[in-house]
C-alpha cells in the first residue's frame, strides 16, 4: 500500500554518498563535451572559466549556509518560497524542475557522443535518439529501485569518473602544445562579450552544486552533512574541471576540437594512441550515466518537496514500495524523452547538446537568483541581532551569486547562430515555463500556506546569536 510505503524509513545517504551525488551531478558530461562547444571562442573561453568557477564556488558556499539555516527538502524551491510566497514558490519549483528533466536531456544527448565511439559510429540519427534514450531509461529503472541502489550507482560511478579527468588535470598538462594558445580569441566578437558568451556554457558544467539541498530529506544529518557535501562537491569538481580544461584546449588544436564529437578521447589519443581514446570514451560513458543516475533522483525531488506543501499535483508524492516517488521520476523521464526527440528535428550533435544546455542554464540560473534575494533578506534581517565576520561574508556571497545569476540568464544565447536559433534558449525556457500555467491555477486553492522565514536561532552557524 502507498501509505505503508510512505512510513517505512528509506535509506539515507551518508556524507560521502551526499557529497558524490553533488560530484556525481557536477561532473556528467558537460565538462568532457565543453572543449567542442568552446573551441569556437578559442582560449580566451579559458578566461571565461576562472569566474564561472568563482561564481559556482560563491553558490555551493551560498546553498551551504541556506542548508544549515533550513534544511529542508526542494532546495531552491524552499528558500524561494519561505521568503517570497506560494506564487515564487511555484514558479521557481517550476523552473528548477526544467533543468533536472531538460538538463537530463542534455547530458544523455552529450553521453551518446561518446557512446557512440563504440556504437554507431556512423551516427545514424534514428540509432542515436534510440541510444540516447536507453541512457535516460536505463537511470530511471535504477532510481526506481530505491535510494540504496541509486546511492551505490552515484558512488562508484562518481569514483570511477575522476580518472579521466584527474588524468588530463595532470598528465595531459604535460602534453601541452603552446602554439594552440597563440591564438587567444577566435570568435571575431570583443572580447568581453567572447567571455561572457563563454560563460553562458561554462555554467552548466557546474549545475549541481545545490544537489545535496534539493535531495536534503534523503541526507543523514542533513544540517551538517548537506552542508559539508555542498561545499566539498564542489571545490573537488572545480580543480579538475579547470586544470582538465586547460590540458585538452592545449593538446587539441582549435579546427580539430571545433568537429570533435569526444574531446577529452580525442586528446588522450592524441597524447597516447587510439587505446588511450577508447579507454577514455569507456570511462566518459561510466561518468555520463551516473550523471544521468544523479539527475533522475533530482527530477522527482523537486516535484515531490512541492507536492507536500500543495504546489505540485498529489500524485508526485505518491512513494512506492521501494520508497521512491515513482510517478516523478517517470514523468520526468518522459518530458527528457519529449525534449530529446524533439531537439534532434533538423539538428544534431553538439548543435543540439548547446542549445539543451543553455535553455538548462537560463531555468536553474533564475531560481539560484531567488535562493540568493532570500539569502540577502533573512541576512539582512539577522543584522539587527547579531553582526560578525560570518553575517558579512554571507551578504557578499549572496550579492556575488545573485549577480553571476543574472549574467548566466542575459548571456544564454546561441552565439554561433543566427536569427530564431539565436534566442532558441530562451524560447524554450519559456514554452516549459508557460506549461506550468495551467498547473498553478489548478494548485493555487489547495496550496499549503508558506512557512514562516526561519528565526536566527535555527542556524547551526549562527549559534552566537544573541537571545532576544
Amino acid at each position: 500500500m502507498a501509505d505503508d510505503a510512505q512510513l517505512a524509513a528509506p535509506a539515507r545517504l551518508g556524507l560521502p554518498q551526499a557529497t558524490s551525488m553533488v560530484v556525481g551531478t557536477i561532473i556528467g558530461v558537460g565538462i568532457f563535451n565543453l572543449p567542442g562547444s568552446l573551441a569556437g571562442f578559442g582560449p580566451i573561453a579559458l578566461v571565461a572559466m576562472g569566474p564561472t568557477t568563482l561564481g559556482a564556488v560563491a553558490l555551493a558556499l551560498m546553498f551551504a549556509s541556506l542548508a544549515r539555516r533550513m534544511p529542508a527538502d526542494g532546495g531552491p524551491y524552499a528558500y524561494a518560497r519561505a521568503a517570497f510566497g506560494n506564487l515564487v514558490g511555484f514558479t521557481n519549483a517550476w523552473l528548477y524542475w526544467i533543468p533536472c528533466w531538460a538538463g537530463n536531456a542534455a547530458i544523455a544527448t552529450g553521453w551518446v557522443l561518446y557512446v557512440e565511439r563504440f556504437i554507431n559510429t556512423t551516427h545514424h540519427p534514428a540509432a542515436t535518439v534510440a541510444l540516447t534514450l536507453a541512457g535516460l531509461w536505463g537511470a530511471a529503472a535504477i532510481n526506481l529501485m530505491g535510494v540504496g541502489a541509486m546511492g551505490r550507482i552515484q558512488l562508484w560511478t562518481s569514483v570511477l569518473k575522476f580518472v579521466p579527468l584527474l588524468a588530463m588535470a595532470t598528465i595531459g598538462l604535460l602534453f601541452i602544445d603552446g602554439a594552440n594558445f597563440e591564438v587567444l580569441n577566435r570568435s571575431g566578437m570583443p572580447p568581453l562579450q567572447a567571455v561572457t558568451g563563454a560563460m553562458a556554457l561554462c555554467l552548466f558544467s557546474y549545475i549541481g552544486v545545490e544537489a545535496a539541498s534539493v535531495a536534503a530529506a534523503k541526507v543523514r544529518d542533513p544540517r551538517r552533512n548537506v552542508p559539508r557535501a555542498t561545499v566539498l562537491g564542489t571545490l573537488a569538481a572545480a580543480i579538475v574541471y579547470v586544470l582538465s580544461l586547460v590540458a585538452v584546449m592545449g593538446i587539441v588544436p582549435a579546427a580539430e576540437l571545433t568537429t570533435s564529437t569526444a574531446p577529452f578521447a580525442t586528446a588522450a589519443q592524441s597524447m597516447a594512441g587510439q587505446w588511450a581514446g577508447t579507454l577514455m570514451a569507456a570511462l566518459v560513458v561510466v561518468s555520463g550515466f551516473g550523471a544521468l543516475n544523479g539527475w533522475t533522483m533530482l527530477a522527482a525531488e523537486m516535484p515531490l518537496a512541492a507536492a507536500n506543501d500543495g504546489l505540485f499535483p498529489d500524485r508526485f508524492r505518491t512513494l512506492s514500495r521501494r520508497g521512491v516517488p515513482a510517478f516523478g521520476i517517470l514523468t520526468s523521464t518522459l518530458l527528457s524523452t519529449v525534449v530529446v526527440v524533439l531537439s534532434h528535428i533538423g539538428a544534431s550533435g553538439i548543435a543540439v547538446f548547446d542549445t539543451l544546455i543553455l535553455m538548462t542554464g537560463i531555468a536553474a540560473a533564475i531560481p539560484y537568483a531567488f535562493s540568493a534575494l532570500a539569502q540577502l533578506r533573512w541576512r539582512w534581517a539577522d543584522r539587527r541581532v547579531v553582526r560578525d565576520a560570518r553575517l558579512v561574508r554571507d551578504l557578499l556571497v549572496a550579492t556575488v551569486s545573485l549577480v553571476v545569476s543574472v549574467l548566466f540568464v542575459v548571456y544564454s544565447r546561441n552565439t554561433d547562430e543566427s536569427g530564431f536559433a539565436t534566442w532558441q534558449p530562451f524560447l524554450y525556457a519559456a514554452g516549459a515555463l508557460a506549461l506550468g500555467v495551467p498547473v498553478y491555477l489548478r494548485m493555487r486553492p489547495r496550496m499549503a500556506p508558506p512557512p514562516p522565514p526561519p528565526p536566527l536561532r535555527t542556524a547551526a552557524a549562527d549559534v552566537e546569536a544573541v537571545d532576544a
